[in-house]
């Protein structure tokens, strides 16, 4: 989240960066998001209790109280809210607080109930982009919806492929994952192929809208050819090292493609 949001800034400054206000948004964005983050483990405790991979967390293991969490969680969501109001401006606050909300009210309690759940949870994890941008001043327009839209379908093979490996432990924990329903993973597979076609052209946005030049066009095109390839070989048959390399493609292509970004920003 605050790589992105550090992005965000960088590409929505116009002139020079005012490192101050830059390092305001990711201490606002850091508390904000670390508080979400909480909040999601007090609203999901008895689930992580159940899951291999989370019953260490410090709430189902009982190394801290849920009334500790609960303070702890609250003090540094508002106060990253207030930071963010009070040292950078309004709307990356409201911004914030609609990550928050949109991830703990919403993304968390669909979790148990359909497998849409992942559809929302994009919204707050593309968000984080969208209040960089709006810290540095950018104005909301095309522009930053094509970042937004650009972190929203990059994490939907992300996760799915994540949800795969892991779909015994969230069977345990009763959530309504695609990959818990899917016993051959084809559905699965064809989803991921989906979102990482889809995303190919809509990475390639910046270039068009003349925020980024032709370095970063030719790398995101390279990019999204190379993640979509290797969501290829999901749809034939889903195996754990395919969803595995789905996966670790997912991790390497964000962070190249943000230093793109970057790197080949247009300055007006």
């Amino acid at each position: 989240m605050l790589l992105t949001a550090a992005a965000g800034f960088y590409l929505g400054a116009h002139g020079r960066v005012d490192l101050l206000l830059l390092a305001n948004t990711l201490i606002g964005t850091a508390l904000v998001a670390g508080g979400t983050n909480a909040w999601n483990q007090i609203r999901e405790r008895d689930v992580d209790a159940r899951m291999a991979r989370t019953r260490q967390r410090p709430l189902p293991s009982g190394r801290l109280t849920p009334r500790a969490a609960i303070w702890f969680a609250s003090a540094i969501t508002a106060l990253g809210v207030v930071y963010l109001g009070a040292t950078v401006n309004l709307i990356t606050a409201a911004l914030a607080a609609l990550t928050f909300a949109s991830y703990v009210l919403l993304y968390t309690p669909l979790k148990r109930k359909t497998s849409l759940n992942t559809l929302v949870g994009a919204v707050p994890g593309a968000l984080p982009i969208v209040g960089g941008w709006t810290a540095a001043g950018g104005d909301l327009g095309p522009a930053v919806a094509a970042l937004f839209w650009i972190l929203f379908l990059w994490q939907l093979p992300h996760f799915l492929a994540l949800a795969w490996i892991y779909r015994e432990d969230y069977r345990r924990g009763g959530l309504a994952m695609l990959s818990v329903g899917d016993a051959d993973g084809r559905h699965t597979g064809r989803m991921v192929l989906l979102y990482a076609t889809a995303l190919l052209p809509v990475s390639l946005l910046p270039t068009l809208l003349g925020v980024t030049g032709g370095v970063y066009f030719f790398g995101a095109l390279a990019l999204g050819l190379a993640y979509a390839g290797a969501s290829i070989a999901m749809t034939r048959a889903v195996t754990t090292p395919r969803a595995w390399r789905v996966f670790l493609v997912s991790i390497v292509y964000l962070p190249v493609l943000l230093t793109l970004m970057v790197l080949d920003k247009v300055v007006a």
